[in-house]
């Protein structure tokens, strides 16, 4: 069993900063890439950013220049730096860890967690 728990979600007024953590744990050998999704009401789950064990890092363009991705590998960690917040960056932020090795030739898919809310609103 894998478990992802995410936090340092929270209120922020527009302009400011946030940083988001997420702990994996459970019977973990390794694991390849670990990001972060969010989801806003009425609308469909989204990708945020996500960084491969070996450091490459993706951003989705609403959050390039504003948000920086960074993950520890030996503790199964990462973490979301948010700065520059707006209003329509409100949303639940979700962790998923993706090709979850339990040991070095099996892995699990991905796992998401169980998301942290972020509201950004003056």
């Amino acid at each position: 069993q894998v478990e992802l728990v995410e936090s340092g979600g929270g209120l922020v007024q527009p302009g400011g900063s946030l940083r988001l953590s997420c702990a994996a744990s459970g019977n973990i050998f390794r694991i390849n890439t670990m990001g972060w999704y969010r989801q806003a009401p009425g609308k469909e789950r989204e990708f945020i950013a996500d960084m491969t064990s070996g450091g490459t890092a993706d951003y989705a363009d609403s959050v390039k220049g504003r948000f920086t991705i960074s993950r520890d590998n030996a503790q199964n960690t990462v973490y979301l730096q948010m700065d520059s917040l707006k209003p329509e960056d409100t949303a639940v932020y979700y962790c998923k860890a993706s090709k979850i090795y339990y040991s070095r030739n099996h892995y699990l898919l991905y796992q998401f967690g169980q998301g942290t809310q972020v509201t950004v609103s003056s």
